[in-house]
């Protein structure tokens, strides 16, 4: 996954991603899902000028892929204006259970603008698509971070709200509808409800397991400057939350080191500054300015090269502690590299942690031995929250 500030290259760093995951080999198809123009990604990747023979996997939300002189290496385009539209077409269809249950005809095609919400939706069937790909490397160019933060958590958010509205002992309470609703004195959900949740659960699940998979990585990319490290930082420490593995800061159109006169000499000066900052932060690599935007592939080489072999660091992982004979209490270690201490805020609800990180919040499940717990402080130090917890006497099994 590349994403970063908006106009830092994120579309030119995936582009070179893809051709040194293609070049690497190892037996693997690389595909490139990059929302950018043809007559953009064409001359960049070489592409071929017709369209693959072989079409698109069924319900892909791309409608065509196209081939690369590099073998291994396919670029299909994302228009998530296209699929917004979709989205709509379904919506104004005459046998549509939305119009049934409100009474009313259904709108013309004419009538009906874009949805708020359409576009994220989009990036939602991406990312559960991706999952289901197999013996593929993919490299998805993400939009900027703010909203790449936001949709990476919202698979689990909705999934956490949809089993809150409709769960699962509901659900199997379907065919009991009639008399409950005799007995309740009040309407009972229709059954294109259930059908509809599930198949939006099983989709989100689906995108679940893209961004929580052990191979997935995010790449991070930024032009070097005074302003970037601070909201660099905060997503950092917003996908450790998520547990989310952050592949490589990426520095991009970094000027060379004698850069000759002012006001260039300034710049350069701007840039280490930054620079030493993001490397104290995580792993960074650092992309020479190339003057021009490459328009080639030949032009994209000296960027492919730099970013051929990034391995990044291994996935965030949480862990319990036993500090039961020493001290009398259960430590709960969660890695969020990046975090301070004003940004962070936590409350337990029942038997889970309501843990805000940044732009991040997330509902983290207790460990089971912390259920019988109660927590009773934490404390950020050195990149990573440490929860502290006390078995509850009255839940604790006597004699442990």
């Amino acid at each position: 996954m590349v994403t970063g500030l908006g106009g830092a290259g994120r579309t030119t760093v995936a582009a070179a991603t893809a051709w040194a995951e293609a070049r690497a080999g190892g037996g693997r198809r690389v595909l490139l899902l990059s929302p950018a123009p043809w007559t953009r990604l064409a001359p960049l990747l070489e592409l071929a000028d017709a369209p693959a023979t072989s079409p698109p996997p069924a319900r892909a939300p791309w409608s065509a892929e196209r081939p690369s002189a590099l073998p291994g290496l396919t670029v299909a385009r994302l228009d998530p204006a296209a699929g917004e539209r979709r989205q709509v077409e379904r919506l104004t269809e005459p046998g549509h259970a939305l119009w049934e249950v409100l009474g009313t005809a259904p709108l013309a095609e004419e009538e009906v603008t874009p949805l708020p919400g359409a576009h994220t939706l989009y990036w939602l069937g991406v990312l559960a698509h991706t999952a289901t790909l197999a013996d593929t490397t993919v490299v998805l160019d993400l939009p900027p971070l703010p909203e790449t933060l936001r949709l990476l958590a919202l698979p689990e958010q909705l999934r956490r709200y949809l089993a809150r509205l409709l769960p699962a002992e509901r659900q199997a309470a379907r065919a009991l509808r009639p008399l409950l609703a005799q007995l309740v004195g009040v309407p009972m959900p229709a059954p294109w409800l259930y059908e509809t949740a599930a198949r939006w659960d099983a989709t989100l699940a689906h995108a679940q397991s893209t961004v929580e998979a052990p191979a997935t990585r995010v790449r991070l990319v930024t032009e070097p400057g005074p302003h970037v490290v601070e909201p660099l930082r905060s997503a950092r420490a917003g996908l450790a939350l998520l547990q989310s593995r952050c592949d490589a800061l990426v520095a991009n159109r970094v000027l060379p080191p004698h850069a000759g006169e002012e006001p260039l000499r300034s710049l350069r000066r701007q840039q280490d500054a930054a620079l030493g900052e993001l490397e104290r932060l995580a792993p960074t690599v650092r992309l020479p300015q190339l003057g021009l935007a490459p328009g080639t592939a030949e032009e994209l080489e000296p960027l492919v090269r730099e970013l051929a072999g990034v391995a990044g660091e291994r996935p965030p992982r949480h862990r319990v502690e036993d500090r039961l004979t020493s001290e009398g209490r259960l430590v709960w270690h969660i890695p969020l590299p990046g975090a301070v201490r004003e940004e962070v805020d936590l409350v337990r609800r029942g038997d889970e942690l309501f843990l805000t990180v940044g732009p991040v919040r997330r509902a983290l499940p207790l460990p089971s031995a912390l259920r019988r717990c109660t927590v009773v402080g934490a404390a950020l130090t050195e990149g990573e929250l440490r929860v502290r917890c006390e078995p509850d006497p009255g839940l604790w099994p006597r004699g442990d």
